[in-house]
């Protein structure tokens, strides 16, 4: 894994004295780019090369749902598969090289209606000329009692991050998508026996997985099926759930519970501000424009259909472009202004 540094030093815009902050200031960029996904870094690296050194916001974590992957087997030029947060490492120092400034800021306001348009974050403000959106998804939750309850105590989304503990010990993971079989998988290097439950009697994810899965000695099925609560004292020890067939109860002994079923774009910042879809997810044309003049998105807060790595990758790059046309022709009317003044 590369050993790099990430943060960017803006210390000097939020100075504290006797451990108040004082006044917040502002710092103005070319371009702001919200998310360090596979979109926001490969949209970083585009408008770095077009010299308007690109603020990329990270928020919680590097990589986006990508880092969570363990393995990759389709990103063109890694035959041999490669990590997710390593993909997003090497991609991140790229775009650095060529002068990106990478912030681990998370975005709490944004005001569209201003130009240039204004972002808050807990450190500080920050005027943008142009600006792309690359928020990407969360994983959606069951919503059945015990889910938040043991969230973090045998309940997650995450095979990558908790996995190891669950050596030797029984999971069931929730889904039967991709996400849900190549966390699966993973969890098979840890777990005793990884029992699969899944709503319907045939998995949505790719041949490929399903081979893999299928194959796999400590993985097993439960068709048809949807949980309805998970059961425990200080960690999780079963779920119950019935057959949407028969209507037949089902319990499982189990020490964790892994939910892979579906997830939500990250556009609440932009609600009432930007044309969202009836699920949420920023509508934007094949220029990745949004209805917002300056405003561009990119990767799966855009993309309900495909969520892979190299579409939110070439998406963002596409953003970039278009961003830098967009600064351009912006810089020619203001010019053009001045002299008629």
């Amino acid at each position: 894994m590369t050993d790099i540094s990430l943060s960017l030093d803006i210390n000097r815009l939020k100075r504290t004295k006797a451990g108040k902050q004082q006044k917040q200031e502002a710092i103005d960029r070319e371009m702001v780019i919200i998310g360090a996904g596979p979109a926001g870094l490969s949209a970083g690296l585009y408008g770095a090369r077009a010299m308007l050194k690109p603020l990329i916001l990270v928020g919680p974590a590097l990589g986006g749902q990508a880092a969570t992957t363990d393995e990759m087997e389709n990103y063109p030029g890694f035959p041999d598969g490669i990590g997710g947060l390593d993909l997003a490492e090497q991609m991140s120092l790229q775009a650095r090289q060529f002068g990106a400034e990478i912030a681990y800021e998370e975005v709490t306001s944004v005001d569209l209606s201003a130009y240039p348009f204004v972002l808050k974050t807990h450190g500080p403000l920050i005027r943008a000329r142009s600006m792309i959106i690359c928020t990407g998804t969360s994983p959606r939750q069951l919503g059945i009692p015990g889910e938040k309850e043991f969230w973090g105590r045998g309940v997650s989304t995450c095979a990558t991050c908790d996995g190891f503990f669950y050596r030797d010990k029984t999971v069931v993971v929730v889904g039967g998508g991709d996400s849900a079989l190549d966390e699966g998988i993973f969890l098979t290097r840890f777990a005793e026996e990884v029992i699969v439950v899944h709503r319907r009697d045939r998995l949505r994810a790719g041949p490929t997985l399903v081979a893999r899965a299928n194959s796999n000695s400590k993985i097993r099925f439960v068709w048809n099926t949807v949980l309805d609560e998970i059961v425990g004292d200080q960690s999780v020890k079963r779920v119950r759930g019935h057959d949407v067939k028969t209507g037949e109860s089902l319990d499982i002994s189990c020490d964790g519970v892994f939910i892979y079923v579906g997830l939500i774009p990250n556009t609440q910042l932009f609600r009432d501000q930007l044309e969202l879809d009836k699920d949420g997810y920023i509508v934007t044309d094949k220029r990745q424009r949004t209805s917002v003049e300056g405003v561009f998105a990119a990767g799966d807060v855009q993309d309900p259909w495909f969520r892979q790595v190299v579409i939110a990758a070439g998406s963002g790059a596409a953003a970039a472009i278009e961003a830098e046309r967009f600064l351009s022709e912006k810089a020619f009317e203001e010019q053009q202004q001045q002299v008629a003044d």
